[in-house]
């Protein structure tokens, strides 16, 4: 099988763009792609890309071939919806046929636009990705059915909201420089604390924001690079994928997440590395605790001894492993569709040393990305190495 090269990586600002359409922005981050990796849009034998609610927020489906037109590649085109974790299972589909041999470049990426939609309807369009039978039609929402995740974690390891806080602040520091990140904005342990509740115990300052934006990588398999002088160091090496039960009462565990556990497995056995192998990891912080338990399932940790990470300084950019030198979820942004090729997108970048945080890791040759989907239903997880 060939390996997996990325070319060029393109983001959009993260932020609100109410008044802007999804193709506009995939647009953009697809003519950023193509303008870093030097590929001609000819040669693109494939676009898979991450969507989640584009019938709700822009009436529209069968997104596929409209985004192909909106990139200006004439491939055939396929969308891909897994809640939060869309894109990344479309990187995941991309790097399988770029392996297979299937293609030697692919377009992959994704969109979402939601600040049109306002806060309420933004709120519910987002329930969907929910058990609609057991969970939505009782009232469940994301906050409320990650503040369980988080009560039931506290209650069986220990930990406190002040610990969450850390997750906040440190993700919030590492967004001041991401010329990408819908907050560039320090935040205090005070005033995250202080914030106003959204469901207990996850304050404001817990939460992700509503974002809108898009991503896009070209990837290449390694014969395309080599026969086109593509510079293209940053390499594919692992990718996993788990499941698990839709609903939390669904679940023998609320306090780990098994589909990013098998997920990482996957990924790091298809690598042929483990987790003391990571430099640097891009997880999926939807909630602060969403980081805590990522960084469990992707077993940095022991089940327990993630939560008070931040607070000691083990995950911040000074740390022995950075965790989200983009900012995150939490202070980056989350247009979910676009997730998952996001966090490709900046690893790529700190892993090149182009990113505006790659100071922090300057000798890293390896980092891994997380992109869950809902509850952690879903989940990817994907090895980036440097190659030269």
């Amino acid at each position: 099988m060939t390996g997996v090269r990325i070319a060029g990586v393109g983001l959009t600002h993260f932020g609100e763009h109410p008044e802007r359409t999804g193709r506009d922005l995939f647009a953009e981050a697809t003519a950023a792609a193509f303008d870093d990796a030097g590929v001609d849009r000819d040669d693109v034998e494939e676009l898979y890309y991450g969507n989640f609610m584009g019938e709700l927020a822009e009436h529209q489906g069968h997104q596929g071939p409209l985004m192909a037109e909106a990139a200006g590649v004439r491939a055939p085109a396929t969308r891909y919806e897994s809640a939060c974790a869309s894109s990344g299972t479309a990187v995941r589909q991309a790097v399988k046929d770029l392996r297979n041999g299937e293609a030697d470049v692919v377009l992959v990426g994704g969109a979402e636009r939601m600040n049109n939609l306002g806060t309420a309807r933004t709120t519910e369009a987002l329930a969907i990705a929910a058990d609609d039978l057991f969970e939505v039609r009782a009232g469940m929402t994301f906050p409320g059915a990650y503040a369980l995740m988080a009560r039931a974690y506290f209650d069986e390891y220990g930990g406190s909201e002040e610990d969450l806080a850390h997750v906040a602040v440190k993700n919030h520091e590492n967004a001041l420089p991401n010329e990408f990140a819908q907050f560039q904005r320090e935040i205090t342990v005070e005033e995250a604390l202080d914030a106003p509740t959204v469901a207990s115990p996850l304050g404001l300052y817990d939460a992700c924001p509503i974002t809108d934006g898009a991503s896009a990588a070209v990837l290449v398999s390694e014969e395309y690079a080599a026969e086109h002088d593509v510079d293209a160091p940053v390499t594919v090496t692992g990718t996993g994928q788990g499941g698990d039960r839709m609903a939390l009462q669904g679940r023998g565990h609320l306090a780990r997440t098994p589909a990013a556990e098998r997920a990482a497995e996957e990924a790091y056995a298809d690598a042929g590395v483990d987790a003391t192998d990571v430099d640097v990891a891009e997880v999926h912080d939807c909630f602060t605790i969403a980081e805590v338990l990522a960084l469990e399932a992707l077993d940095f940790y022991a089940p327990g001894e993630a939560v008070g990470a931040a607070r000691r300084g083990e995950t911040t950019r000074d740390g022995d492993r950075p965790v989200n030198l983009s900012g995150g979820l939490k202070a980056k942004g989350h247009p979910v569709g676009a997730t998952g090729t996001s966090q490709i997108v900046e690893m790529t970048r700190i892993l090149r040393g182009d990113h505006p945080n790659s100071d922090a890791v300057p000798d890293a040759d390896l980092g891994v990305t997380h992109n869950a989907g809902g509850t952690v239903a879903s989940t990817t997880v994907h090895v980036l190495e440097v190659e030269e």
